[in-house]
């Protein structure tokens, strides 16, 4: 690893790629997004409201009019509309550069998705394995493609109770179970790895630090401590830039800020929590993730 500090600039020039960003409305998967369109890649704007994704594609527009992009709609909380986003992405398009799995709710009241799964775990981590598998054949004869899965440090809140993963046993926990829709993510970027080792296709994982976004609205405290403790959007948004981008990334590898609790800082290869990394956990995911979404590797 170099020890300069890695940045946008770093990203080469991506035209002919094709790249998904769930999530690229606003926050961090919008920076994405912008950078990546500025970088001549065909970006997919993948959003669950049109309208907010337009005005997105619009704000970039502004900055480049030479961008090329594209809204598409898909409600992570919704497998019929993830299902639905991949049949029609695969009409259109016949090869995936990229897909970064950045969306995700964060800390809502107590509530289920169409589904019936509790939120944060249906959407963060349910949505994004449903969506991943369908799109795999696609990424699979891509040359060189990566999937990147945006995970938190709030995995380390994560241990996952596979006898009550709707919460309808226990008392809801909403901090508890982002991190368990969070170590989720990393655990499905560590067993989706591993099957796909031998196809040319990476797949990492990154945290965004202390990152200013819409995602904190649900907590009041987050939002105020945001104005002493948080990046930018610009910063927060470079360990999923990177682990997208590095030469030297390999399967598996996380990527967060180098400053002091990973809270701040340019991006770098960070571990997670030692239970992250239980295979026998990541295996069993996978089987109830497959069952729970009807959506099968191969």
């Amino acid at each position: 690893m170099s020890k300069t500090n890695w940045t946008a600039e770093n990203i080469p020039d991506q035209k002919g790629k094709v790249i998904i960003v769930t999530g690229s409305s606003s926050g961090i998967g919008y920076e994405a997004a912008r950078v990546l369109a500025n970088k001549n890649a065909k970006v997919i704007i993948a959003v669950r409201n049109k309208e907010k994704g337009e005005i997105a594609k619009e704000k970039i527009r502004l900055q480049n009019n030479n961008t090329d992009l594209e809204v598409m709609i898909i409600d992570l909380s919704d497998l019929s509309s993830v299902k639905e986003f991949a049949k029609e992405y695969k009409s259109k398009f016949d090869k995936l550069d990229l897909l970064i799995n950045n969306a995700g709710v964060m800390i809502p009241p107590y509530s289920k998705t169409k589904d019936g799964f509790e939120l944060q775990f249906g959407t963060n981590h349910l949505g994004h394995f449903a969506l991943t598998l369908q799109l795999l054949d696609v990424i699979k004869k891509t040359p060189n493609s990566r999937i990147v899965n945006v995970s938190s440090g709030a995995h380390k809140y994560g241990n996952l109770n596979f006898e009550d993963l709707a919460w309808e046993k226990r008392k809801y926990k909403a901090w508890k179970a982002y991190g368990d829709s969070k170590i989720a993510n990393l655990y499905f970027t560590y067993e989706l790895g591993k099957k796909l080792s031998n196809k040319n296709v990476k797949v990492t994982a990154a945290h965004p630090g202390w990152t200013a976004t819409e995602l904190q609205r649900h907590s009041g405290m987050v939002e105020y401590m945001n104005r002493f403790f948080a990046m930018s959007m610009g910063q927060g948004t470079l360990p999923t830039l990177r682990t997208a981008f590095d030469e030297n990334a390999q399967s598996g590898d996380y990527y967060g800020p180098d400053g002091f609790m990973e809270m701040k800082g340019y991006p770098i290869i960070v571990k997670p929590k030692d239970l992250a990394k239980d295979s026998a956990i990541a295996n069993k995911l996978w089987e109830v993730s497959e069952e729970l979404t009807n959506v099968k590797f191969s």
